[in-house]
């Protein structure tokens, strides 16, 4: 058995379920700027909470996949396109854990029924989305590579 055989697969369920849950939460998120702040923190504290480690994982288990389909793909073209769909998944994860995961700590820490005085000047919201856009665009980016990985194969 090839290894595109073994690592296909698992590459394209990874990569789909990471595209998957970024783009339900882009096509979520405009719904944060309608929430008054007192339920907005609750409500994006509780999607965090299910959210990792779930994403996490689905990007690092595709991000892996990807890495060794580079290395051991016999066809040049998948490697190429696994090395696209590798580099799109590790500038998604670059994203979330420079822009993203930052701001979902500080709200965690939150209390909302205290928030502090100066929360309307710093409500992360409009950042959040930005670049869970971002980083959503690039999960989805590396899964159409790897779906055309996959067609190569077939």
């Amino acid at each position: 058995m090839a290894w595109e055989q073994v690592l296909m697969p698992p590459a394209l369920l990874a990569g789909g379920l990471a595209a998957g849950g970024l783009a339900i939460s882009v096509l979520a998120a405009p719904l944060f700027t309608t929430l008054p702040t007192v339920m907005y923190v609750p409500v994006h504290q509780g999607l965090v909470t299910r959210f990792d480690p779930f994403m996490p994982v689905s990007l690092a288990s595709c991000l892996f996949c990807d890495a060794a389909l580079v290395l051991a793909a016999q066809g040049g073209a998948v490697r190429l396109l696994a090395g696209a769909a590798a580099l799109l998944l590790a500038c998604a994860m670059t994203v979330s854990l420079t822009k993203n995961v930052p701001i979902n700590r500080w709200l965690a820490t939150l209390d909302p029924r205290a928030l502090p005085a100066d929360f309307q000047r710093r409500d992360p919201r409009t950042r959040w989305i930005r670049w869970n856009r971002v980083r959503g665009a690039l999960a989805v980016a590396a899964l159409v590579a790897n779906v055309a990985a996959a067609a190569l194969l077939i």
